[in-house]
This record gives C-alpha cells, sequence and structure tokens, in this order.
C-alpha cells in the first residue's frame, strides 16, 4: 500500500521544485540535514523566482542556492543560528540572522510564521509508511503542518533514529519523494582541546555526582569535559540535551551512561538534533536508548528541569561585571545564535540539584594581535545578551569558578575579577570603581 503511494510521489529534484513559487517561504535545513538535490534544483530555477526567503541553520556544507544569487535578488537566506559559512554571509549582508529562544521556535511557526514549502532530507520510508527525520528533529513537524507543499529527499546514508514524537512524517502527509541515493552527511569534527580547555573542564568535573543529568554545548571545553567524564569514575549518568556530538559517544561507550536516575525519559538519551563526525552517525543508527524529539520538549526549561542534578555547561564570548553574558556576537557582529543556551541555564538551575555553567578563557587576541579579557566592566558596545544576570549560575575561567546567585553588584564584581586573568585585574578593578560597584574595603 505505501510502497504505491510512495512511488506515485516519487519525482526528479527540477519537478519537485516547480512547486516553489515567487514570495514563499521554505523551511530547508539544520545542520548536518541539507537536501543537496533540492538545493541545486532551486539554485537553477534562480533567474525565474523573486522574493523566495529560505529558512536555515547551521550549514555545514556549500549552497549552491547561495551561490547562484551572490546578491540576494531572487533568494534571501534567514538563519536560526549561524555556522562560520553563514557568519561571513550575514556580515557580507548576504544573509539574516533569526533570534531565537530555540525551545519556542515550533510555536513560532505555528503561530506566527509563513511556511509555504518544506524541503527537507529524511531517511529511507520504513514499512509503514514513515520517514524519519534522521539527525534533525528539531521543529520540523510543525513546519509540515503549516506548509502548502511538502518535499522530502531521501538520503540513504541518514539514519532512522527512535524517538519520543514528531520525528517522522507519514507518506500520506509528503507530496514529493526525491530520492538522493547515497549522500553522505556533512561532519562536525569536535574542535580539539586546548590545555585552557582541560583546565576549565576540571574545575566543573567535580561538581557532576553520580546520576547526574547532563547537556553539553559544542567547542573545545565541552568536548574536554565529556572525555573526562569517560575517563572519570563516574557513573549512571544520564543524557537530556539540545544538540548529541560526539563527546556523548566516548561517555556511553566508556560505560558511564545508562539513564537509570533519570526522572523524564528514564534510560534514553534524549536529544533535538545531532552533528559531529561519522562516529557518532553510526552510533545514532537504530539505537534504541537514543529518544530525538522536537524542540519544544527537550529544551523547554519545565520539561529538562524535570531531571535532577541537571547539568548544563556551554560557553560564551564575553560576561560584564555583573554577570551579563554574550554567547553569539563580537559587538554587532553576530557570530552564531542564541541558540538553546539560555533555555538549559533556566532548566539546570530550576532542576533539583542541578546547576549550570558559563565556562570561557579568560582572555582572547584581537585581530590587531593584543591580548583582551573576556571579562569587561562593560559589555562590547553592540553586544547581544544571552543570559541575562539574574539567570546565571556558575561562572568558569582557567582561573576557578564562581557562583554568582545572589551575589549584589559588588559582589559580582569581586567574583568576577578574582576569576579573571592577573595581567587585567587591577584595570577591571578600576573600571568597577568607575561604574560604582567595587567596595573599597575589598580593594585586594
Amino acid at each position: 500500500m505505501y510502497i504505491e503511494e510512495y512511488r506515485n510521489k516519487c519525482v526528479s529534484a527540477d519537478e519537485a521544485v516547480k512547486a516553489v513559487r515567487s514570495g514563499d517561504w521554505i523551511e530547508f535545513c539544520w545542520a548536518a540535514s541539507i537536501a543537496c538535490l533540492l538545493d541545486e534544483a532551486l539554485a537553477r530555477r534562480v533567474k525565474e523566482l523573486n522574493d523566495v526567503n529560505i529558512r536555515a541553520a547551521v550549514l555545514l556544507k556549500p549552497s549552491a542556492i547561495l551561490e547562484s544569487d551572490p546578491t540576494g535578488e531572487h533568494f534571501t537566506w534567514n538563519s536560526w543560528h549561524l555556522s562560520g559559512r553563514e557568519r561571513k554571509l550575514v556580515q557580507n549582508g548576504q544573509a539574516y540572522y533569526i533570534p531565537i529562544k530555540y525551545s519556542e521556535v515550533p510555536r513560532w511557526l505555528r503561530e506566527n510564521l509563513q511556511t509555504d514549502v518544506v524541503a527537507i532530507q529524511v531517511a529511507p520510508m520504513d514499512k509503514h509508511g514513515y520517514f524519519s527525520f534522521g539527525v534533525t528533529v528539531s521543529h520540523y513537524a510543525a513546519a509540515i503542518e503549516k506548509a502548502r507543499v511538502v518535499i522530502v529527499e531521501v538520503n540513504e546514508d541518514m539514519p532512522s533514529i527512535h524517538g519520543g514524537y514528531d520525528h517522522m512524517v507519514h507518506i500520506s502527509k509528503v507530496d514529493y519523494v526525491v530520492e538522493g541515493g547515497h549522500r553522505g552527511l556533512p561532519e562536525l569534527p569536535s574542535a580539539p582541546a586546548s590545555e585552557i580547555d582541560k583546565k576549565i573542564a576540571s574545575y566543573v568535573l567535580p561538581e557532576i555526582m553520580d546520576g547526574a543529568c547532563i547537556q553539553l554545548g559544542i567547542g573545545g571545553m565541552p568536548n574536554a569535559l565529556g572525555q573526562m567524564i569517560a575517563e572519570s569514575d563516574l557513573k549512571d549518568l544520564g543524557i537530556h540535551t539540545e544538540m548529541l556530538v560526539d563527546g556523548f559517544v566516548d561517555m556511553v561507550v566508556a560505560g558511564k551512561v545508562n539513564g537509570t536516575c533519570k526522572q523524564l525519559d528514564r534510560g534514553r538519551i534524549v536529544f533535538s538534533f545531532a552533528a559531529g563526525t561519522q562516529k557518532l552517525y553510526e552510533f545514532m543508527k537504530n539505537n534504541p536508548s537514543l529518544a530525538a524529539y522536537p524542540v519544544d520538549y527537550t529544551n523547554h526549561p519545565c520539561n529538562a528541569s524535570r531531571n535532577d542534578h541537571l547539568i548544563s555547561i556551554n560557553s560564551c564570548l564575553e560576561i560584564d561585571l555583573t554577570g551579563q553574558v554574550c554567547s553569539e556576537s563580537a559587538g554587532s557582529n553576530m557570530m552564531s545564535g542564541s541558540g538553546g543556551q539560555l533555555d538549559f541555564v533556566e532548566a539546570a538551575y530550576n532542576s533539583k540539584g542541578g546547576k549550570s555553567f558559563i565556562c570561557l578563557p579568560s582572555t582572547y587576541i584581537d585581530k590587531q594581535g593584543q591580548v583582551k579579557s573576556r571579562i569587561k566592566g562593560l559589555m562590547t558596545w553592540g553586544s547581544v545578551i544571552t543570559d541575562t544576570r539574574t539567570t546565571v549560575h556558575f561562572v568558569v575561567t582557567e582561573f576557578g569558578k564562581v557562583n554568582l546567585k545572589g551575589l549584589s553588584t559588588w559582589q559580582r564584581a569581586e567574583a568576577l575579577i578574582s576569576i579573571a586573568h592577573p595581567d587585567f585585574r587591577e584595570e577591571l578593578i578600576a573600571q568597577a570603581k568607575k561604574l560604582k560597584i567595587w567596595r573599597q574595603c575589598h580593594s585586594g
């Protein structure tokens, strides 16, 4: 029954994208899930279409759409979260960022946003007529509910994923099927951990107890921590995260994860999307320990916080002396996006015994080759506040960790200066005095 319906809907990529009209909004790709044939077919229609808006995120490989229209005359690229490729496009005025609180995106799609076409990559259809969304579940089901046309590109290499709900689409909801053969998946290698990353991770590791539930961001420090957890004596850990990365595989293989202490999705590794190396994608194939959910489930603070001892580890770009955190921009230049960091900062603190950690190297080197402090009296002009000062819990650098909850402005300044690079502490004290957040009796 489903095979016949599948065959009736199976068309070429060029035929499928004829459904796209000028003025349409297309929900297109996220991270490792990009429909390559549909991308190329849409690019071939560039001269025929105008004012077509693409919504995508974390672009990991070149897009034919972008290459076909470098001036943005026909297609406008709108990103939920910037990869390095998209960052350059935004800075050149060729793409635009969509500010998000990631847990709210499915609701935005259902209530606020125009979605005309969904054009996404999926795993092969099963015998029941379902296509798994594979490594990206995120918000796809919500977009499909609103779309006029649903196009799926089948990638034989896309792993079929076990899930909770809204992790697949039935053939009856699909308008066109494009067979993509074996396309592989773009990889996102783990950033190598520096000595500073390892030092920061060494301050966080003692805060993790047996049976804790872990959320990791991406980058060198979370990668270092994942490896340390894999090599530690910790046991009975759980995972409830937004993004599944290679570090989690290391923890599972080392026998540290079984999820038996979780209050929500006991025994399951909960996530919303994944990006990493082939090691991760192989681990995910029909793995019954996984539970892929839409992001309004994984990231909603009320859900994630139901797990006791939720430990959230994320990084940032800079923090000011009152505790405001910027994790997404360098001044007014967007670097990445809000993502779900605030979701998990809130969730971890609301979890029984939970803790959230914002981690950052104490310094960076600017374009002029000068060393600058990431802890600042005031944020760089134009910087976006990702986490408000009232939500931030622990802050960690290579010089230590501090808990900001409940501290007054002078206490916050004193605590943050204590974990700043020693070369900048006197300067930061002077800035704190100027801002009237320094007590003279605590000038040492």
